[in-house]
């Protein structure tokens, strides 16, 4: 008989043959083929140079890079070197651009997200999760600035999503990070709990926020790290791309 873990000893093999060396840096390019989730770069811990040279090589490779958390010169190097060669989108609150040929646009899955935060200070974070869920080819539902503080803004929004309906929700929230755990209790889908870096004085690095989703008692809540906006994007992105290729198969069984 043979053995399962066979085809993924091969899968793995045939992935790491395939990977794109730049000398500092070894890329992905097949990491959306393989999982799902695009390769995003991190650019405040890279020189300039070497964010320009991964951008370019993942615009070959794949027809479009992704680069977040991005310093003023490394976006003015962006600029110099590929603005005039690719279509250009600046997220300019999340600090993120994303770089395609005029050609590359993701295709649509038909995965709902949902966005909520708690305040205008989580934007930047929202915004970041927004623009993966995007890249993966979902739709994004966003509501900003509905948090406990004024709990009676959170009634429509909610109900928009729930009426979409929204596959999953990410919220964004600092302080005492009270929204995903008021979100989780009320929402039949999956919430995905992103703590910000929002506050003040003891915990007001994030930390007050992270442990309280951590230790909410609302079922339903996941949680990513302080501020991990791609992190949250990424995840949401494959739940609500798994639930529309499951709604697809479903209505396929019908018609079939």
């Amino acid at each position: 008989m043979r053995d399962p873990l066979d085809d993924l000893r091969a899968a793995l093999l045939s992935e790491q043959t395939r990977e794109t060396t730049l000398g500092f840096a070894h890329l992905d390019p097949r990491r959306e083929r393989r999982k799902g989730v695009p390769e995003v770069v991190l650019a405040d811990v890279k020189t300039p140079e070497q964010v320009v040279a991964i951008a370019r090589r993942l615009l070959a490779d794949t027809g479009r890079a992704i680069i977040s958390r991005l310093p003023d010169a490394t976006l003015a190097a962006l600029q110099q070197e590929l603005a005039d060669t690719v279509v250009w989108e600046h997220h300019a609150a999340a600090r993120l651009v994303v770089l395609r040929h005029p050609e590359h646009q993701p295709p649509r899955s038909g995965g709902q997200v949902g966005i909520l935060t708690a305040g205008t200070g989580d934007v930047p974070r929202a915004e970041e999760a927004a623009v993966v869920c995007r890249e993966m080819g979902c739709d994004v539902h966003a509501f900003y600035d509905v948090g406990v503080a004024g709990i009676h803004r959170l009634v429509a929004p909610l109900q928009h999503l729930l009426s979409v309906p929204v596959d999953v929700i990410i919220v964004a929230a600092g302080m005492d990070g009270a929204l995903p755990s008021v979100v989780a209790g009320l929402a039949p889908v999956p919430v995905i709990g992103l703590p910000t870096a929002i506050g003040y004085g003891l915990g007001g690095r994030g930390e007050a926020a992270l442990l309280s989703m951590l230790q909410t008692c609302a079922p339903g809540l996941a949680v990513v790290n302080i501020d991990n906006g791609v992190g949250a994007g990424a995840m949401a992105g494959l739940i609500a791309n798994n639930a529309a290729r499951a709604r697809r198969q479903a209505a396929a069984s019908v018609d079939g």
